[in-house]
């Protein structure tokens, strides 16, 4: 059965996997970090930073990452609400809703993990992201 997920994405200028694994002492849950290492073409300063951090438990799902190779990382701007799960449809008519009006900043679509993804900023200046899970 298809399913979504709402959640808060935190962003970090490098110290992600020190705030996460301080969420997981303080929340308890599953930790899981992948960093930028795991893909080709990470520049040698991002192969120990936070791609992905997932901590998740029966109450809560909490997602974080460094900012990636070249973008700029502001304070305050430090958060985006995830929307994420296989219902495929419904996923890409959020989508389309949500970026309408605002401003796209990676185009929904397969990624090399294998999820389609899109990050986008609403015409509110809300980020969101968007994570439609491949099929296994």
């Amino acid at each position: 059965m298809p399913t979504v997920k709402l959640n808060p994405y935190l962003n970090f200028d490098g110290n992600a996997r020190e705030a996460m694994e301080f969420y997981a002492r303080a929340l308890g849950g599953e930790l899981k970090i992948m960093t930028f290492a795991a893909f080709p073409g990470a520049p040698p300063s991002h192969q120990d930073k936070v791609m992905h951090a997932h901590l998740e438990s029966d109450l809560f799902t909490l997602m974080a990452s460094d900012a990636p190779p070249g973008e700029k990382y502001t304070h305050g701007d430090t958060f985006s609400i995830s929307l994420s799960g296989t219902d495929d449809a419904w996923l890409r008519g959020a989508w389309d809703k949500l970026s309408s009006g605002g401003q796209i900043r990676t185009p929904l679509e397969k990624q090399m993990w294998g999820d389609t993804f899109g990050m986008c900023v609403d015409r509110f200046g809300v980020q969101w992201l968007v994570n439609i899970t491949a099929p296994k």
